[in-house]
């Protein structure tokens, strides 16, 4: 049996995750790339009627899965060279666990995050106050990544495309906020 081709194979294989690994994190050192990702796994669709954002007994939250995603991301991220990151949340307790549990020295949250999944009137005008936002901090941040954590419906108006629970968009934007291109990184378990 020859090795060789599996010697090949595995160093291919290593010589790609790091170059995605630099990428990513040189990207996210960028004042042009923000990291967008949808929350971990919590399990149903929208929220129970009646649920009140200062109480998360009364929403839709993670599960021990989603809570161990959660950390399971922070951790790849930091495989990446992500040493630092400015980490920004919907006002959801499902996206605020999720952005404390990626162990980034805290997280702030952020309006132009919020879900519209029960206002879908306000997708366009909620979307141009997300650009905003990021237009502002990607001016701001300096070296540090620029990690987003919010909804499935606020990342589809953003870049038109269906992300599951954990999934994230590296998004390169131009000065106003608005997507160039982008790529899907699926959660890594």
């Amino acid at each position: 049996m020859n090795i060789r081709p599996l010697l090949a194979l595995a160093a291919g294989l290593f010589v790609s995750a790091f170059a995605l690994a630099s990428d990513l994190s040189e990207k996210l050192q960028s004042n042009d790339h923000v990291l967008l990702m949808r929350h971990t796994l919590a399990p149903g669709v929208g929220d129970p009627a009646r649920y009140q954002l200062a109480d998360c007994k009364t929403q839709r939250n993670l599960s021990a899965e989603g809570r161990q995603q959660a950390l399971n991301v922070g951790h790849w991220l930091r495989k990446q060279g992500i040493a630092q990151a400015a980490v920004f949340s919907s006002a959801w307790c499902r996206c605020k666990d999720t952005a404390e549990l990626l162990n980034f020295k805290g997280y702030q949250v952020e309006p132009a995050l919020a879900s519209f999944f029960d206002e879908m009137h306000q997708a366009k005008a909620r979307t141009r106050d997300l650009e905003r936002f990021i237009a502002a901090k990607l001016a701001t941040k300096g070296r540090q990544a620029l990690i987003l954590v919010t909804h499935h419906v606020n990342i589809f108006e953003f870049m038109g495309e269906n992300i599951g629970s954990g999934d994230m968009v590296l998004a390169k934007v131009n000065a106003q906020g608005k997507t160039l291109t982008y790529q899907i990184i699926p959660r890594p378990d």
